[in-house]
């Protein structure tokens, strides 16, 4: 997840951070007592939310190798990429293809710091400090065409970003400028908030807005709006635990079926393919 600043912002422990929040609730080191105030709201007042967290890691994990086992797709751009954790994207590509290439997008500015320094040695990978509003600035920055060739496919991540982008902004447009500017054959994956129409999508959704001024949910037909031009795979926008599971996954029922937590839903994913 990232937070809306500006690059050369300096780190601020006296106010939350949406990616030091996600890497709390996620179990991580690199928060601050402001940013598990906020994660603890959830833990304590919206019990199980935490579900959400885990669920879209794990989505995005598994999305990840089958983008490098089945499409041949070698080359990475995960915008919004958060705060460095187990099995980043980097990680689960070069595991499966090791000449795969990412490129990281953030501002959070500690995101910055600790990604950079993950990455120092590491010639496949870059982090790129541009807004992910400002889809031509990070297409076109200096370290994204030294890593990524847009004349072959891409893989673009939009890991629960674009939930981040209230509607004023465009979230829509963000998505097509991407698609416009990758050659068939690249894919999208995307998470987002999923609208359950409940208490607790009130609740979360109004924790957010009301500490950064953003956070929306949104429903199943205006997710597949922002993929609008893109053919979405099987099994098409689903809750995130149920997008292509891991059967050894529990709890399933006895009829195979994986049984949901009502936090569970609210988080969505899907893959798409630009034709």
């Amino acid at each position: 997840m990232a937070v809306m600043t500006y690059e050369g912002s300096p780190i601020d422990p006296s106010k939350p951070s949406i990616a030091r929040v996600y890497d709390y609730l996620l179990g991580g080191k690199d928060n601050y007592a402001v940013d598990r105030e906020i994660g603890d709201v959830f833990k304590r007042d919206l019990p199980g939310s935490v579900a959400i967290a885990f669920a879209n890691r794990t989505a995005l994990t598994r999305a990840v190798g089958e983008i490098v086992k089945t499409t041949g797709i070698r080359q990475f751009v995960d915008l919004g990429s958060g705060l460095p954790t187990a099995d980043n994207v980097h990680q689960v590509a070069q595991r499966h293809a090791p000449e795969a290439r990412v490129v990281y997008v953030d501002i959070d500015p500690q995101v910055l710091v600790h990604g950079r320094a993950l990455l120092e040695k590491d010639g496949r990978t870059r982090v790129v400090a541009v807004d992910v509003r400002n889809p031509e600035g990070i297409r076109t920055h200096p370290d994204t065409l030294d890593l990524i060739d847009f004349t072959r496919p891409v893989a673009v991540i939009f890991s629960a970003i674009l939930h981040h982008v209230n509607d004023d902004e465009d979230p829509a447009g963000i998505v097509r400028y991407w698609r416009d500017h990758v050659p068939s054959g690249s894919y999208f994956f995307i998470s987002h908030f999923r609208s359950g129409n409940n208490p607790e999508t009130r609740e979360a959704e109004k924790v957010l807005q009301q500490t950064f001024g953003r956070g929306r949910w949104r429903t199943d037909e205006e997710i597949a709006s922002l993929l609008d031009g893109l053919e979405i795979l099987d099994p098409g926008i689903v809750p995130a635990p149920l997008w292509r599971p891991d059967q050894t996954e529990t709890p399933w029922n006895n009829s195979g079926e994986r049984q949901l937590t009502v936090w569970e839903h609210l988080i969505a994913a899907a893959l798409a393919r630009k034709p």
